[in-house]
C-alpha cells in the first residue's frame, strides 16, 4: 500500500515550532510528508528560534526542499501532489484568509490549489483570538467542504481568555479521519488535565 502524501503547511506561530518538529518526525515516519513555510515562518528570527534552522530542520524530517514561496506552491493542485494538507500551525491571519477566499501567502495558495481538486485540508490552530476577531471565521470554516480541524481548547483561559490552540498530538489521527471524510470529535475539547 502506497504511503499517504501530505503536505505540512507551518504557519508563524513561533512559540509551537517546538512542538510541531517531533510530530512532523513520527508523521514522516508513516507518510511522504512535504513541508511548507508561510514567508514569516520561512523568514523571521525570533525569540523562538532561527528561521533557517527551522527549514533546515524541516528539511531534514522531510528529505525534500521546503516550499516557501507561491510559484512553488501552485502546482500542488494541478499536479495533485497531496492526499490530504495539514496546516499546522495555523495563526489567525491565515485562518481569517482562508475563510475569506484570500491566497497571496505560500500556505494559503497550497490551500486553494489542492483543494481545488476536493482533497481535504485540516488546520491546527494556534491563535491569540480564536474566541474574539477570529471566532467567525472559524465557524466559517467549521461548515466548509473538505476542511477539517484538528481538536482545539484553550490554552490559558485566565491569562489569555480568547487563544486557542488545537491539540497537535491529534495531528495524525485527524488526518486519517480527514482522509476518510470524517472530523475528529470533538473538536472542542476541555480543559487540560
Amino acid at each position: 500500500m502506497p504511503k499517504t502524501k501530505l503536505g505540512l503547511a507551518v504557519c508563524g506561530s513561533f512559540c509551537t515550532f517546538s512542538k510541531i518538529m517531533p510530530i512532523a518526525e513520527a508523521i514522516a515516519e508513516d507518510c511522504e510528508l512535504t513541508a511548507i513555510m508561510s514567508e514569516n515562518a520561512a523568514g523571521m528570527d525570533t525569540r523562538f528560534g532561527c528561521a533557517e534552522n527551522a527549514r533546515e530542520r524541516l528539511r531534514e524530517i522531510t528529505g525534500r526542499d521546503v516550499i516557501c514561496t507561491i510559484p512553488e506552491a501552485e502546482p500542488i493542485g494541478p499536479k495533485q501532489l497531496f492526499d490530504v494538507l495539514a496546516v499546522a500551525p495555523c495563526t489567525g491571519n491565515t485562518l481569517a484568509k482562508l475563510a475569506n477566499g484570500i491566497a497571496d501567502s505560500t500556505v494559503t495558495m497550497a490551500c486553494k490549489s489542492h483543494l481545488r481538486n476536493g482533497r481535504p485540508v485540516v488546520i491546527a490552530i494556534s491563535t491569540n483570538d480564536a474566541l474574539g476577531t477570529n471566532a467567525k471565521n472559524i465557524g466559517e470554516l467549521l461548515n466548509r467542504k473538505n476542511i477539517y480541524f484538528v481538536p482545539f481548547r484553550q490554552d490559558d483561559p485566565q491569562g489569555k481568555p480568547n487563544s486557542m490552540i488545537s491539540d497537535l498530538s491529534l495531528l495524525k489521527d485527524t488526518v486519517a479521519a480527514a482522509l476518510e471524510g470524517r472530523q475528529m470529535e470533538p473538536v472542542i475539547l476541555g480543559p487540560r488535565g
